[in-house]
């Protein structure tokens, strides 16, 4: 299996550096334009925000707690590419609510600030646990922000973006947007909810000029990974390791990147290569060379898909075998 890790690894860096260098020519400037981030005042939203300013973007950051969006923007502005001309508010709203107030929220951020280029929806949460100890209030908020506060922005711009003829449009799943995980079956099923909301919005939207992208973060360090951490069960835990951990501004700067390529996809890391090849099936392709890829490996990554499968099954075998004795000792 670690040789079969290994291959991938070092094919994830070869197609990875061949599509920065046949596609650097395809990024499309961000210069002047409006960018509005949802769940910006932490964590990805943050540093996507910080990686429109430094690229010349207005920005407008969307989130809940008001001491934390004037943190944000104080923090945003000192990477603004021009100080004196690039705009940096906030909003202070709830995504997942009422949509009438959402709508009008995003109306006037345009006449604030001009009108949107690029709404990157990071608005989400996580909660773990095995379905039956999950609370229905638990997925009661899970849906609403992590599907719905995806949903109702996308719908307030969109028909303005399709007015216009340009206009892209980010959601921020995960990587259990792709596989289900053990603990979390709430979870990754409003992830999932997201990838069908993104393909169907495609075919929409891609006759209007207007871009999709669907990111696939794996986990990243931020102050909402903190918190889930303290919900996993031990197998969740265990599972989620073999991934590792990586930094938010990495996410972000892929995020931004992929956005303005105009790809479909964005992922970080090997294992969301794998994963997008592997689940690639009627999902838009962005190039002939994404394609390619994905018709030559799909094949050998299933069979290294299922190793991994094997080993998952493996540790929630051992915690059960665990638990049990726990039990007998009691």
């Amino acid at each position: 299996m670690w040789t079969a890790i290994v291959y991938i690894v070092v094919l994830f860096l070869i197609v990875r550096v061949t599509k920065r260098l046949l596609f650097r020519s395809k990024l499309q400037p961000l210069e002047s334009k409006h960018v509005v981030v949802t769940g910006g005042s932490s964590g990805i939203g943050k540093c996507v925000a910080i990686e429109a300013v430094s690229r010349g973007a207005h920005v407008t950051l969307i989130a809940r707690d008001v001491k934390k969006l004037e943190s944000a923007v104080a923090e945003v502005a000192k990477y603004c590419l021009h100080h004196e001309k690039q705009k940096v508010q906030f909003i202070s709203l709830d995504v997942s609510e009422n949509y009438e107030d959402i709508e009008k929220a995003l109306l006037d951020a345009e006449e604030e600030n001009g009108p949107i280029s690029m709404l990157v929806n990071c608005a989400g949460m996580a909660i773990c646990g095995r379905l039956e100890d999950t609370a229905v209030e638990d997925i009661k908020r899970l849906l609403n922000l992590n599907f719905l506060g995806t949903l109702y922005p996308t719908k307030a711009v969109i028909s303005r973006m399709k007015g216009r003829g340009e206009g892209r449009i980010v959601i921020v799943a995960s990587q259990a947007a792709l596989l289900g995980i053990y603990g979390y079956t709430a979870y990754s099923s409003t992830k999932f909810a997201l990838r069908g909301l993104a393909e169907s919005l495609h075919m929409e939207a891609k006759p209007y000029n207007i871009s999709v992208t669907l990111s696939f973060p794996p986990d990243t360090d931020t102050p909402g990974f903190a918190t889930e951490e303290k919900s996993k069960p031990m197998e969740t835990r265990l599972i989620s390791q073999s991934a590792g951990l990586v930094s938010p501004e990495v996410v972000a700067k892929q995020i931004i990147m992929d956005a303005l390529a105009g790809n479909f996809y964005s992922t970080v890391g090997a294992e969301g290569f794998m994963l997008t090849t592997l689940c690639a099936g009627m999902t838009p392709v962005s190039s002939l060379f994404e394609l390619v890829t994905q018709v030559c490996l799909m094949g050998f990554m299933r069979l290294v898909s299922v190793c991994y499968l094997m080993s998952f099954h493996r540790i929630i075998r051992n915690c059960m075998k665990t638990r049990d004795q726990t039990k007998k000792l009691e």
